[in-house]
């Protein structure tokens, strides 16, 4: 089994899905209240491709595939120990004992069975740190959205990364994908982070004036 680092941000797709329902209402509603009419602009954005080509998504792939990297290459240099004792059964079977086989079958099992303990956890965990950065950085991108299209009268965003899209075909002219990831970055509050960064002390206290002498 291999962790599965290839695809860091699979895991936005549910965010845009959900996005186009609970937007496309809301932006519809604004319109009505606005000017007594709805915007008739409608746009697309490859939501998957805005958030990845941000400086912040960027930077959290960059730091992801730097903490997983080590427990990948473990992982690897456990296959190949695996594949080695394989081979070596293949090639010396005739050779060997019963017992001898028996032995290297059951080395190489116990091993197989740990590798992909090893890989599922490790999965697991990879999974659950990309949700956690694409939860934030696809709200933070979503917000940007909203503002960016109520701000320029469109009344529906389209997300074409999904697989299960209904856009057959689209102008070039409406993609506003690049537009913001470029408002995005103009406006960052800063790079995910996996902790908080530590609060500065706290300025000293006044002294008390001295009481008056009697």
């Amino acid at each position: 089994m291999n962790l599965t680092m290839s695809n860091m941000f699979r895991t936005i797709a549910p965010v845009g899905v959900l996005f186009l329902s609970a937007f496309a209402a809301g932006n519809v509603a604004f319109g009505q209240a606005a000017g007594g009419a709805v915007p008739n602009k409608v746009g697309i954005i490859h939501i998957q491709n805005a958030i990845i080509g941000t400086k912040d998504g960027q930077k959290a792939a960059n730091e992801l595939q730097s903490k997983f990297t080590p427990k990948k290459q473990e992982i690897d240099k456990k296959q190949r120990e695996i594949e080695s004792l394989r081979a070596q059964l293949s090639k010396g079977s005739a050779l060997m004992s019963a017992e001898q086989k028996e032995s290297l079958m059951r080395d190489i099992d116990q091993k197989t069975r740990a590798l992909n303990r090893d890989t599922e956890d490790a999965q697991q965990e990879l999974d659950q740190e990309q949700q956690r950065i694409m939860q934030e950085l696809g709200q933070r991108v979503l917000a940007v959205i909203d503002k960016y299209s109520k701000d320029n009268g469109y009344s529906l965003i389209l997300d074409i990364s999904a697989q299960a899209s209904p856009v057959v075909f689209a102008v070039n002219g409406i993609d506003i994908t690049n537009d913001i990831v470029a408002l995005y970055d103009q406006n960052s509050p800063g790079p995910v982070s996996g902790s908080a960064k530590p609060a500065k002390p706290a300025a000293p206290a006044a002294a008390a004036p001295a009481a008056a002498a009697k």
